[in-house]
């Protein structure tokens, strides 16, 4: 059964988010749909990472498992064609080696978030940018955003209800610069944690408007208190830029362990099996 890398663009305005829900529209549901139109098969489409609602993609990465053994490109036109009318485009589509996994195999996820900073209101980029009217200093939001990079413990900037199992996280890369009227945060980890980046930004928003000083980011994360974050940035301008993975060799690796513990655990649980009987 071939499995199929698909790298996904979307605009999130019009979804929950990206994992299928009873009460409402979601990416998820929409790609399966596609399939399910395509070639009339039922089936679960895997994703790299969970969006919010509201959040977009330029390089969301998913998996689909097919029954038949049809070209890539063709994958991609059917697809692209049953997606319509929702704003859902697949931009690669390439088949993969066994135990590849898009959100398993994946060693990086990386964002941007998007701020118009000006005074006049947005046309164009509503929804699709986060519109701060007051003065912001890229440069010291930068020097801050330092302060994230690393090993930390990141309960200040997650969500009350996240549902990770620590708070632990390490960033890789945090850098903020501007381009005209836009702002750009950008940032990578392996994984992240439940409104992380928006609550990241939104923070670092207090420092380009000298609210905070640089040394409030370092107490925040000190104090693993969700009340001593900033305020949350809104989804509007938060994109998944692109998702990194293993080399085949090290996938093909990490199967052959996964097989082997399985084997060893099935092993262990006849032979319990067989205790009990005697018993």
């Amino acid at each position: 059964m071939p499995r199929y890398k698909l790298t996904v663009e979307y605009d999130g305005r019009p979804f929950c988010g990206w994992q299928r829900q009873a009460n409402g529209p979601s990416v998820q549901a929409v790609l399966e749909r596609a399939i399910k139109s395509f070639c009339g098969e039922d089936i679960a489409v895997g994703g790299a990472g969970r969006t919010d609602t509201g959040v977009h993609a330029t390089g969301q990465v998913a998996h689909a498992d097919l029954t038949k053994d049809w070209p890539a490109a063709t994958v991609m036109a059917a697809m692209n064609f049953h997606c319509q009318p929702d704003p859902v485009v697949i931009i690669d589509c390439e088949k993969m080696h066994e135990g590849w996994d898009s959100r398993f195999s994946a060693i990086r996820r990386s964002y941007r978030y998007r701020i118009f900073n000006r005074i006049p209101p947005l046309t164009h980029e509503l929804g699709l940018a986060w519109h701060v009217k007051a003065d912001l200093d890229a440069e010291i939001m930068n020097e801050a955003a330092q302060e994230f990079v690393g090993h930390h413990d990141f309960t200040t900037f997650r969500h009350s209800r996240c549902q990770a199992k620590s708070p632990m996280k390490t960033l890789e890369h945090f850098s903020v610069r501007r381009e005209g009227q836009m702002i750009l945060a950008e940032c990578s980890s392996r994984s992240f944690l439940h409104n992380q980046v928006r609550s990241m930004v939104g923070t670092l928003r207090l420092v380009g408007e000298g609210k905070w000083q640089l040394g409030d980011i370092t107490k925040a994360l000190a104090a693993r208190d969700r009340t001593a974050c900033g305020p949350v940035a809104p989804a509007d301008g938060l994109y998944l830029t692109r998702v990194d993975y293993r080399s085949v060799e090290a996938d093909q690796a990490a199967e052959a362990a996964w097989q082997s513990e399985k084997a060893l655990q099935d092993e262990g649980q006849a032979s319990a099996a067989d205790d009990d009987g005697e018993a």
